[in-house]
């Protein structure tokens, strides 16, 4: 039975501790990061290696945003801005804005699918407030939500043209967020319209996207002692007044805004609705645990993955040098 998680893995080859795990655990999919990567042809050994644990074509996830946000870097690949130049020129010229935007992610995407990734925790939804840990900053593609809801959904067109799946992110917001929740759990004390109005509007827009990430960040309108991730009134908010009704995973586990054993975190993330948990930082004793407690997708959930992963297209028709040279000539104009 496909188990309900999503993990990493230490270095740039699987050790045989690793194989063995997977095998066993048979997780729905992986993650790669920085030190996981150098060179296009070692990923793609890489994911083929992770593949072959499960025996089955498994989604491979990669945080590729560009800017500070990146993965993939030169000199294999290429740079990225983050999103908010997209957000700049968008401002100065909204067509000019919106095709660029949608270019780079179709640029992403194609040098993900061309190394074996599969999956892009990108777009990211979250519309920043003053006052805000910059954590998401110049990540954000505005801070009005109507900018930003245009410029995700042409993010999100531009992977899936490329063959990748896209993942919104970070539900149902983190723009107020005042602390890093990589460090510390954010709390967001906010009234609950006011979330509506800004927060959650991004996400209602796109939430016919495929995939998902929940955010660690506690509203006290709505939960006053459980982050998003950890919060069944918060996910039933996620599904039922946001209306999104994709895959839903949490962000990653081994974050420092989460409390507790892991175990106790698998637990009160499945339990509040999450269809999958999310464990990144390839840490052998952690997967373990999370193995222990993580269960085997739920009827709901292997039909939300079924439905995800059928929107995988094939090698796109769209030519990837005509792409770089107009979005080369956009971006530059915008310079």
């Amino acid at each position: 039975m496909v188990q309900a998680a999503i993990y990493g893995c230490e270095g740039l080859t699987l050790s045989d501790a690793e194989t063995r795990f997977f095998r066993e655990a048979d997780p729905w999919g992986f993650i790669i990061f920085a030190r996981n990567i150098d060179t296009p042809e070692q990923v793609a050994t890489l994911c083929a290696q992770l593949r072959n644990t499960v025996g089955r074509d498994a989604p491979i996830l990669i945080d590729q945003e560009g800017g500070r946000v990146a993965r993939f870097k030169p000199p294999h690949w290429r740079a990225h801005p983050p999103a908010r130049r997209y957000g700049d020129l968008f401002q100065k010229d909204m067509e000019a804005g919106l095709e660029a935007c949608r270019l780079g992610a179709f640029i992403i995407g194609c040098e993900l699918r061309a190394s074996g990734v599969d999956v892009d925790c990108v777009p990211l939804a979250d519309v920043p407030q003053p006052g805000a840990h910059d954590i998401i900053g110049d990540r954000a593609y505005g801070e009005t939500p109507d900018q930003v809801i245009a410029l995700a959904r042409a993010a999100a067109n531009g992977l899936e043209d490329a063959g990748v799946l896209p993942v919104l992110k970070h539900i149902p917001g983190h723009g107020r967020a005042g602390v890093d929740s990589h460090e510390a759990l954010p709390v967001v004390d906010v009234a609950l319209e006011s979330l509506r109005e800004i927060d959650f509007k991004p996400f209602q827009a796109l939430s016919d996207l495929p995939l998902a990430m929940t955010a660690h960040v506690v509203f006290s309108a709505l939960d006053k002692a459980h982050p998003a991730t950890t919060s069944p009134q918060i996910i039933r908010l996620i599904r039922e007044e946001i209306g999104f009704d994709g895959l839903l995973m949490s962000d990653d586990l081994s974050m420092k805004a989460l409390g507790g054993p892991m175990q106790t975190r698998v637990s009160e993330s499945l339990e509040a609705g999450c269809d999958l948990v999310l464990h990144c930082n390839g840490q052998m004793d952690e997967m373990e645990a999370v193995a222990g407690v993580a269960s085997g997708l739920s009827p709901a959930a292997t039909l939300r993955s079924e439905s995800a992963l059928s929107r995988r297209k094939p090698a796109p028709g769209e030519s990837l040098t005509a792409a770089v040279q107009r979005w080369d000539e956009l971006l530059g104009a915008s310079a």
